[in-house]
């Protein structure tokens, strides 16, 4: 059932300080002219896609995230992070939100996606409300491009124009996701070829890290840096880095194997979108190795250092460029999906 009542909670809520936050940088960038025109490399998507099929998907996706987010607001990072291993692997298809069947392993199965993804329940509620109001219609792979959007915008990011019409694919690509899926650490100059391999630039890459100003970590993943070049990367005089260090370090045990422990990426406003990850790399506390790498790394381009400068300097600049780089991603397509897709019924099975 639609939670109808966040629509106006939300905003009435002690939440909405979040948003007040942000409001100026949001006016500057829609005065100056910065909101986007979004038209997609894909001539199939196009932002009136569902004017006359289904006209109320951005409403009810929006309401459904907005009782999301108000619920909890990492419900947000997990939506953003699903749409990006979505996007990574084989196309923004909606191929991440397939579960496991006998004929079928699903790409959320994977090791490197395993107890690291959440959500999919969301994307199950926004589906069921517009399989009854426009049943057949919407698909999956759409449904999770428009509602991260609305998870960014609703924790205080940027606003950016969907194109729609994607396809759902009827596969995943369980066996490429070590392949395709950056690492917490993996070097600076392999990141930047995944990212190259799906059309994405250096710039794009480093702006789209910025999603880690909200979400957490497990200690799997940052346990390597903090007891590596941690206090190599940070400044000896700065004793806020030593006492967050600590902290760290009483979270994650330097023991070897699984450790589901977690940790905010962004400790100084972990739900809140905003350019404090561009600081915290300055001051060498970049939480995953791939984080501070972008800065601190002896392998580090030119190109990286300026832009986490820029970014820090210039949240205006962040929230252009993020929302250039997430119209980009969302447009990664899959041939086959395009050629052979279809829309779900539900986004965790493909259609009998």
């Amino acid at each position: 059932m639609a939670c109808l009542w966040c629509t106006s909670s939300w905003f009435g809520s002690k939440n909405s300080k979040i948003l007040q936050v942000h409001m100026v940088l949001f006016v500057s960038v829609v005065c100056g002219g910065l909101l986007l025109e979004a038209a997609s490399n894909d001539p199939n998507l196009t932002l009136d896609y569902y004017k006359s099929t289904c006209p109320s998907v951005l409403g009810i996706v929006r309401k459904e995230m907005e009782c999301a987010v108000l619920s909890d607001p990492r419900n947000a990072a997990f939506i953003l992070r699903l749409h990006f291993h979505d996007c990574f692997v084989q196309g923004c298809d909606g191929s991440i939100l397939l579960d496991d069947t006998v004929t079928l392993k699903g790409e959320k199965s994977a090791p490197q996606n395993r107890h690291s993804l959440n959500g999919f329940k969301i994307i199950d509620r926004i589906k069921n409300w517009l399989e009854s109001e426009c049943p057949g219609i919407v698909s999956c792979a759409d449904i999770l491009t428009i509602a991260a959007r609305d998870a960014v915008l609703l924790v205080g990011g940027p606003y950016w124009d969907v194109p729609l019409g994607r396809k759902d694919s009827k596969s995943a690509g369980y066996e490429v996701v070590e392949t395709n899926m950056p690492t917490a650490d993996e070097s600076l100059l392999s990141i930047i070829s995944k990212f190259l391999y799906q059309g994405l630039s250096v710039t794009d890459m480093v702006a789209l890290s910025g999603a880690h100003t909200i979400g957490k970590a497990r200690c799997v993943n940052f346990r390597r840096r903090i007891y590596g070049d941690f206090p190599i990367t940070t400044s000896p005089l700065n004793p806020i880095s030593q006492v967050y260090l600590n902290n760290l370090k009483s979270i994650c045990p330097p023991i070897e194997g699984e450790n589901y422990n977690e940790t905010a990426m962004d400790y100084l406003t972990p739900h809140l979108f905003d350019n404090s990850y561009y600081h915290t790399l300055l001051r060498g506390e970049g939480l995953l190795n791939s984080d501070q790498n972008l800065y601190s790394s002896l392998l580090a381009i030119e190109e990286t250092r300026e832009l986490v400068e820029k970014y820090a300097a210039n949240p205006i600049a962040f929230f252009q460029q993020f929302a250039e780089s997430m119209v980009k991603m969302g447009n990664i397509t899959n041939p086959e999906a395009h050629e052979n897709g279809e829309v779900r019924k539900t986004c965790r099975f493909v259609n009998a």
